[in-house]
């Protein structure tokens, strides 16, 4: 890549994602919504390094040329100076997302790539909102990001090849393999995910089995790393809400109404790893309970 790669949004995708890139020998802005915000974000970073570094799972050496890559910056026309890629890594508010997007398009020029880190809103209508369209593309990278091999990379129809070619580069420079998809509501990793933990929501409601053995079945059945009610726990329940209301109302698929059990734990604030409970009880820490 000729210059830096701007992250909007110094939050687990963004951190993660800053975190790695400067780890693979990019060049990294990672921009807050002021200097302050940036600067706590590059500290989490560094907390994270160092303690990689202390842990033995990372050479000091390797710490100092991924620190001197990462830069902290406000989100405005000066941290786009120069950047050859940028990436929108902000929660899942549609109209939130519209103006950050425009803004780095308007700032950036017509030739720098705009890309969204959303992990199910339709790439299309973020795009004609923003006013990006056949520009706009889908980089939905999974968290943690150095740790996970694959980016979903949305393409809405119409995209012109170019963007696609710079999207996939991008991709290749971190380090990881493509899965390109069609653009639609909920992507293809979210729709497989979703359908499965909220299938598990209902099995549980209806008191076929516990949480904990509902996940049993499919990590040591079927071999998946964490069960589908574990998963939603981290992913946010909430934000697994937001997911299936949105692709129930644009398709009227039944499989994605959303489980009474679901809106209730939202309602009530159990949404999950972040809250401490969700499906499970999480400490501190991040950890089950």
């Amino acid at each position: 890549m000729n210059g830096p790669l701007a992250i909007l949004g110094p939050g687990v995708l963004g951190l993660s994602t800053a975190q790695w890139a400067a780890e693979r020998g990019l060049a990294v802005r990672l921009l807050g919504r002021d200097a302050e915000h940036a600067a706590r974000g590059r500290t989490g970073i560094e907390r994270r390094w160092e303690s990689a570094v202390r842990k033995g799972r990372l050479d000091p050496a390797a710490h100092a040329a991924a620190s001197a890559r990462l830069e902290a910056l406000p989100f405005g026309p000066a941290a786009l100076d120069g950047a050859a890629a940028f990436l929108e890594a902000i929660p899942e508010v549609v109209e939130a997302k519209v103006r950050v997007l425009a803004a780095a398009a308007a700032w950036g020029g017509p030739d720098l790539p705009v890309l969204s880190g959303t992990s199910g809103l339709p790439v299309t209508d973020l795009a004609r909102e923003a006013g990006l369209r056949d520009r706009l593309l889908g980089f939905h990278l999974f968290v943690p990001v150095p740790r996970m091999a694959v980016v979903e990379l949305v393409v809405p129809d119409g995209t012109p090849q170019a963007w696609v070619d710079r999207a996939r580069d991008l991709a290749g420079a971190l380090g990881k393999q493509v899965a390109q998809v069609r653009d639609q509501a909920g992507f293809a990793a979210a729709r497989m995910a979703l359908a499965q933990g909220l299938e598990a929501m209902r099995l549980l409601e209806a008191g076929i089995a516990a949480a904990e053995d509902l996940d049993a079945l499919m990590t040591l059945g079927y071999g998946h790393p964490v069960g589908p009610l574990e998963l939603s726990d981290r992913v946010g329940l909430d934000l697994r809400l937001a997911i299936a209301e949105g692709i129930h109302r644009s398709t009227g698929d039944p499989r994605f109404a959303p489980p009474r059990l679901l809106q209730e734990k939202v309602a009530r604030g159990e949404t999950g790893q972040r809250a401490g409970r969700g499906f499970y009880h999480w400490d501190a820490s991040g950890r089950r309970a």
